[in-house]
């Protein structure tokens, strides 16, 4: 897939990120659909602060970030910090669509959403504020931590180049659908905390001892709780009941 044909779409503009934004926004408007139900996704005028499309069918809305390179990367730049924990905070964000491309080709390298639900104030990074000398002094923006969603976070529609079907995209953003109806970000945390956990493994079986190894980290990204080893218990239990994971028995796991 390749961006060359939305090109001329971007004469009108002369700050090459606007230009960008024209060109991608196209692109996956005319390419693409909506993860949750299939429907056509519909641009928003460019004034809109938070919402790029809309879907036609069910009306969840998406925002699109995209940046150039081999790969997503670890952090995707995004707006102004306050703003994005006050979204996450009040459940008023939107899904994303994270796009990454060849700036000398124009090839579509990764195209993939993420839903609303897997944003928590801790994949949100504070940048510094802006000097004095510019012109939006003291503004503080914010980095996306996209490497610190886990890869069942990230419905790819395009991955390495190679085109995913849609029954598969719609398939797998439906898999972590239960994670929509937790309302506490401190317990949505800790959920989606054990899944990168279980993502860094790197195998679909798994005991509680590999898990185990992660109390450390699990442990600096809670410093209050003081019972880990019963916590991640308590995660894998609940991945278990939402059919995630699979319970095996004897301390075992595995992937569904």
């Amino acid at each position: 897939m390749n961006l060359k044909k939305y090109i001329e779409l971007s004469n009108d503009y002369k700050n090459n990120s606007q230009k960008i934004r024209v060109i991608t926004e196209s692109f996956v408007e005319e390419n693409f659909y909506c993860p949750y139900c299939g429907g056509n996704l519909i641009s928003r005028p460019n004034n809109e602060k938070v919402k790029d499309f809309d879907c036609s069918k069910c009306n969840e809305n998406y925002e699109l970030k995209s940046k150039q390179g081999k790969g997503l990367g670890k952090k995707v730049t995004d707006g102004a910090y306050n703003t994005m924990i006050e979204r996450i905070i009040s459940y008023n964000n939107p899904n994303f669509y994270f796009l990454n491309y060849d700036i000398v080709s124009l090839d579509v390298i990764n195209f993939c959403a993420v839903p609303k639900y897997f944003f928590v104030p801790e994949i949100i990074e504070k940048r510094k504020p802006l000097s004095q000398n510019a012109k939006r002094a003291g503004w503080i923006g914010c980095n996306i931590l996209i490497e610190q969603i886990p890869n069942s976070g990230k419905i790819f529609y395009v991955k390495d180049k190679q085109i995913q079907s849609k029954d598969k995209v719609i398939e797998e953003w439906n898999k972590i659908n239960f994670l929509q109806s937790s309302k506490n970000i401190q317990a949505k945390g800790w959920l989606l905390d054990v899944m990168n956990c279980v993502d860094k493994i790197k195998k679909p079986n798994f005991s509680l001892a590999d898990i185990y190894k992660f109390e450390t980290y699990l442990k600096d990204r809670h410093p209050n709780n003081n019972n880990i080893q019963a916590k991640i218990r308590q995660q894998l239990q609940i991945l278990r009941d939402k059919d995630y994971l699979r319970f095996e028995g004897e301390g075992l796991y595995s992937l569904r």
